[in-house]
């Protein structure tokens, strides 16, 4: 069940708008050879209003007359016909919980992309959290303001189920062949905070391998997440973070619970085994991007928590860290199906990482050669 919202109030917000994000990523995408595309008309503030968009009410869960009621924003009516889709491209919010912001930037891409949206579907997912009242996300489980990112379960609302169970539902609702007949692609994309839930769903969700054995290519990216979820207790030591031992606990007693290690783990994933979630998790096909310039250990929105610094002190040196110890998990011969890269001259911006060669690739199976001025990537240097 899918209803339209076109006549639900829309907040105002002291942030990127909808139509300027799409600008944003418009001139990303278009600006070359020391130019820049003019915004289109439709990020001007007079017509700002009418190019919002506005999200669908989909019901998820089992069974018709039990589930729950979630916000996503949608490129197709998601209760229309969708038997023409073959691939879908999920772009998740941040912290902000601002699914139109990413909606938006996602299509302008989708657009540039050259794909054909007839077959494309994109969907934004909108966690709702308690401060969202203005939203219109009525009658719908509510999340605290970080509880989402981590998967921790609804404080509020009608079903108090865990933000990854969500994804679970919507790779369901996406998946199912009577709904969906010629999907033959899922990609899963993050960035910031909507990176870190990503992360930490690529690892726990136990529907992936049975997704891909049905025929559909399941994909993960991770852009500049504040943390990562580490198996271990160890993490990066020594001047140069190359290599591992146990975090200080004198420094931070909690360094290895969740969402950064595996103790005190969300119900969701209850009981799982650090090592066993490693092996079946380097199987999975994940992206990694870093922008080169998101090294500002005192961002605003990067995680300070002395759990996450004990991860490295900025995002790129977390990212860096992280994917070395991949490598020191890995067992001689065994083989990770994880690509990483860095996006040079970008720091924490959504829109230019996902804009970039190796992004736009990543996302939406864009070929470098279209995409010239994307910025380009990097092998991880470390």
């Amino acid at each position: 069940m899918i209803l339209p919202t076109s006549s639900l109030p829309q907040p105002a917000r002291a942030r990127l708008s909808p139509a300027l994000a799409a600008a944003a990523m418009t001139v990303v995408l278009a600006g070359c050879a020391g130019t820049t595309a003019a915004p289109p008309a439709a990020a001007r503030p007079a017509d700002a209003a009418a190019a919002a968009p506005h999200w669908q009410r989909v019901h998820l869960g089992a069974g018709a007359g039990a589930g729950y009621d979630f916000p996503v924003y949608a490129n197709h009516r998601l209760d229309g016909d969708l038997s023409r889709i073959r691939e879908v491209v999920f772009v998740q919010h941040g912290l902000q919980r601002n699914g139109d912001d990413y909606y938006a930037a996602g299509a302008e891409l989708l657009k540039a992309s050259g794909r054909r949206p007839d077959e494309v579907l994109l969907l934004a997912p909108n966690f709702p959290g308690t401060p969202d009242q203005k939203k219109g996300f009525t009658g719908m489980p509510q999340w605290s303001v970080q509880g989402w990112l981590s998967g921790e379960d609804a404080v509020d609302g009608p079903a108090r189920l865990s933000s990854l169970q969500v994804l679970d539902d919507l790779l369901a609702f996406v998946t199912d062949k009577a709904r969906l007949p010629q999907v033959g692609k899922v990609t899963v994309a993050g960035h910031s905070g909507g990176a870190q839930i990503v992360h930490r769903y690529a690892v726990l969700n136990n529907v992936d391998e049975r997704i891909r054995a049905g025929g559909i290519d399941l994909r993960y990216v991770v852009a500049n997440p504040s943390s990562y979820l580490y198996f271990t207790p160890v993490r990066p030591a020594g001047a140069d973070g190359k290599s591992f031992a146990p975090y200080d606990k004198a420094i931070c007693p909690d360094y290895d619970k969740y969402r950064y290690g595996m103790q005190d783990m969300v119900p969701y994933a209850q009981g799982a085994d650090g090592m066993a979630l490693y092996q079946r998790y380097a199987g999975r096909q994940v992206t990694y991007l870093a922008g080169t310039e998101d090294n500002d250990p005192n961002h605003r929105v990067l995680d300070k928590a002395c759990g996450a610094e004990a991860e490295g002190p900025t995002r790129l040196q977390r990212a860096r860290g992280y994917l070395r110890y991949e490598r020191y998990l890995a067992s001689p011969g065994s083989v990770s199906r994880h690509q990483g890269y860095e996006v040079v001259g970008v720091g924490h911006d959504q829109a230019r990482m996902f804009g970039s060669q190796c992004g736009a690739r990543a996302v939406f199976g864009m070929p470098e050669a279209a995409n010239t001025c994307g910025a380009a990537c990097r092998a991880p240097q470390l």
